[in-house]
């Protein structure tokens, strides 16, 4: 039984990580709202999108967009003002780039 508890702890904290995002269409339907700034050094996050979801492990910036709502860990909004956003991101060019600047709202993402 103790066995099986810590199995399913585990299980449940590893996929909780996971970054398939959905990018909804209205802020009412997201978890987070997002704004995506021009310059690396104005953002909480620096993203990179992966081709793959099985590359997209942790709370790293490692994001793959799904199709569907009921695909995602995370519904996202696209805000168009800075002010109206939770998470300011940035998308960089490469993998070993993606990572938090702003480690206080990584809560966001779990």
């Amino acid at each position: 039984m103790r066995c099986i508890f810590s199995f399913i702890l585990f299980f449940g904290v590893c996929s909780s990580q996971a970054q398939n995002v959905f990018s909804s269409q209205y802020a009412n339907q997201a978890d987070v709202s997002v704004f995506v700034v021009d310059y690396e050094n104005q953002c909480d996050l620096k993203v990179f999108k992966v081709d793959y979801a099985n590359q997209a492990k942790g709370n790293e910036g490692l994001w793959y967009f799904v199709e569907y709502a009921n695909q995602s860990d995370h519904k996202i909004f696209f805000a168009d003002y800075a002010n109206q956003s939770d998470l300011k991101i940035y998308f960089v060019k490469y993998k070993n780039q993606a990572g938090w600047r702003n480690k206080s709202k990584q809560h966001l993402l779990y």
